[in-house]
């Protein structure tokens, strides 16, 4: 099962893919955007091409756990993509994962100008590998449970 993850901004969207077994959180591409239209139409042409069956959302909350004005604009956009492609959205907590990617980027000694080409990228693996690994843990919590019953 493929997962998707997107780290949605105003100018640039990240994208992230899982491998097939929803392990592991791999960066795809940056998407520059430029219409809603034309955004839905590359989105959807990567979750066909790469068969997704789920499209996680990095939700911008307030640093106090509150919803604000930018996690507002994502609802709304999940809601227009979900309708558009037609596959469940999810929405997770992405406090910070920019922050951490700019933080890795900077430790690795990359220069200013690939940072910005990658950071997208990076919050989106980001916010999909913590998606992935709470619904692994899931996983085992589960199997877990139904031995013990």
């Amino acid at each position: 099962m493929r997962i998707m993850g997107l780290d949605v901004g105003v100018k640039r969207i990240g994208i992230a893919i899982s491998d097939p077994l929803g392990w592991t959180a791999q960066g795809h591409s940056v998407l520059h955007r430029t219409k809603l239209n034309k955004d839905l139409e590359l989105l959807q042409q990567i979750c066909r091409e790469y068969e997704i069956e789920e499209i996680v959302l990095g939700y911008p909350l307030n640093m106090n756990g509150t919803v604000g004005p930018k996690a507002e604009e994502i609802k709304e956009f999940g809601k227009i993509l979900g309708d558009y492609i037609q596959l469940p959205i999810s929405y997770w907590d992405e406090r910070l994962s920019t922050v951490s990617a700019q933080r890795h980027l900077i430790a690795a000694d990359v220069s200013r100008q690939k940072r910005r080409d990658v950071i997208d990228k990076l919050a989106a693996v980001n916010i999909l590998q913590s998606y992935l690994d709470r619904i692994s843990n899931k996983r085992f919590d589960k199997e877990d449970n139904e031995r013990i019953e």
